[in-house]
């Protein structure tokens, strides 16, 4: 009995030195005996399933090391409540914006907001945020080991000025295959290229015929219908397909027949693969199917690809089965920025800065709100999830190559993240459920039509101009109703969105 009495005050005295260790590591100033505060965190979706991983993954640490903080979790559209009806039918959606308008106002207003950059630039606009510049000022907070991809971009939501943190961020890089461009005797391309000199060494390194055809380029990984991939390329330009009351179409002019050219040229000429010609496996003739035949980078059959920095797990994946498998070569293979618009110096990359992090104007809470966001974004969280292999660290220090891998880190830091646009493309969709059908789809099938030849880029964007503007019209008469005698409109795959 005197053994198990011992054993448990010894243990009991190690996790109280582990929590004093623990909270004087991290500046703490949490004492017992002192009254619990509350902090309040309002994220922009959530939901009862959700909120126990947001503890897991960042408040169960810091309620360790501060005992005197107890944190309230709360969504402004919990998705678990709008999964089902009872009629079956689907039910309006609420406007995220203006629900989370509501818990920066409310009787009970929140401390701390996690957001996107959009919603996050819409709360400074609105003087919602509390601007964190002088609290990193008086605190000689460091944020000199960011990563440019990461402040610049933070910095470009708020005029220059810092709204919010995160301490983790995911973009994309132009990967690229060694040893075609060693075997054409191609230099291979570098950080900081513009899309036209890439697409210039895609065309030099592109040879073959059908299943020994090596391409040049792929703008996602996935090959798709070419329009997708033309969104994306124009996404840094910040090219407008609409005005701003969603009342006219803006395609038909030199702009988009640009990115329209450059982009069905690829496809056309042979330098990017067609969905078709990726998983068409019979078309592979007498070469054997193997683990990655239907990955064309990690096939060796596409000497560049823009990939997020999630497909390092499976590069790292192909590594080990080609160390243990005989029916697998691994490639050699790198990787550079995501090429540049000249007119968008810098700009690109598939950037998402999650967990964006800022401070409630109104917030009751606000010196302990500080507090808790300095935490997330110090030294030593970065630390602690460096190991990470699906999102990177922002702080420079604390990003390195994952575990037994050698490639050019820095070329997922370098881009700034494309500007959130004013259009509010959420609000359009919750007004009109029929807004992709009437933008989008004849965009889409007009596209495929410039591929297939039938028409020319000049023809299909006046028409993309002409029927889109009808369809616009038709759209604000009646809000509700499916679009009337447009063929083009419903066909391709148009989908309604609510």
């Amino acid at each position: 009995m005197k053994t198990n009495v011992r054993k448990m005050i010894v243990t009991s005295l190690a996790l109280l030195l582990l929590a004093a260790a623990l909270a004087a590591c991290s500046g703490g100033n949490g004492e017992s005996g002192t009254e619990t505060r509350v902090l309040r965190i309002g994220m922009l979706y959530g939901g009862a399933d959700n909120e126990p991983y947001f503890r897991q993954q960042f408040t169960d640490s810091y309620e360790l090391m501060h005992p005197e903080i107890e944190f309230e979790i709360t969504s402004a559209i919990d998705y678990s409540t709008m999964r089902y009806s009872a009629s079956g039918e689907q039910e309006e959606q609420p406007d995220p914006y203006e629900e989370m308008q509501k818990l920066l106002n409310g009787s009970n207003p929140v401390d701390v907001v996690v957001v996107d950059g959009a919603i996050l630039r819409k709360l400074v606009q609105d003087n919602m945020l509390k601007e964190l510049d002088p609290l990193i000022q008086q605190d000689d907070f460091d944020i000199s080991d960011y990563v440019p991809t990461v402040i610049d971009g933070i910095k470009s939501l708020g005029d220059n000025r810092i709204f919010g943190l995160t301490p983790t961020f995911t973009s994309s890089a132009l990967f690229y295959n060694k040893q075609i461009f060693q075997e054409t005797g191609v230099q291979p391309p570098t950080d900081g290229m513009q899309w036209q000199d890439v697409i210039n060494l895609a065309q030099q390194v592109a040879k073959g015929e059908g299943a020994d055809r090596k391409f040049g380029l792929m703008l996602n990984r996935w090959g798709g219908d070419g329009f997708s991939d033309m969104q994306t390329f124009a996404a840094p330009l910040q090219l407008k397909m609409f005005d701003d009351n969603a009342e006219q179409m803006l395609v038909n002019n030199d702009e988009w027949k640009r990115i329209w050219t450059t982009v069905t040229d690829l496809y056309r000429n042979d330098i990017s693969p067609t969905s078709e010609e990726i998983y068409n496996y019979d078309g592979m003739g007498d070469q054997p199917m193997g683990p990655y035949s239907g990955d064309m980078f990690l096939s060796g059959r596409v000497a560049m690809v823009v990939a997020d920095y999630y497909f390092l797990n499976e590069i790292r994946n192909a590594q080990n089965q080609a160390q243990n498998s005989e029916d697998y070569t691994m490639i050699e293979w790198d990787v550079v920025t995501v090429p540049e618009h000249p007119e968008a110096p810098g700009v690109g990359g598939n950037i998402n800065l999650s967990q964006l992090m800022g401070i409630n104007a109104k917030a009751p809470n606000a010196d302990d709100a500080w507090e808790f966001i300095k935490f997330l974004n110090g030294k030593e969280w970065a630390k602690l999830k460096s190991r990470s292999t699906y999102e990177m660290v922002a702080r420079e220090e604390y990003l390195k190559p994952q575990a037994g891998m050698d490639y050019n880190i820095g070329a997922f830091t370098k881009m700034k993240p494309v500007l959130p646009t004013d259009s509010d493309m959420n609000e359009l969709y919750m007004k009109y459920p029929y807004f992709y059908e009437a933008v989008y789809s004849p965009g889409q099938m007009l596209f495929q039509q410039v591929l297939s030849e039938e028409k020319s880029v000049d023809e299909a964007l006046a028409e993309w101009e002409t029927q889109g503007n009808q369809n616009l019209a038709q759209m604000k008469e009646n809000p509700d109703q499916p679009l009337q005698n447009s063929d083009m409109a419903t066909s391709g795959g148009a989908i309604m969105v609510r």
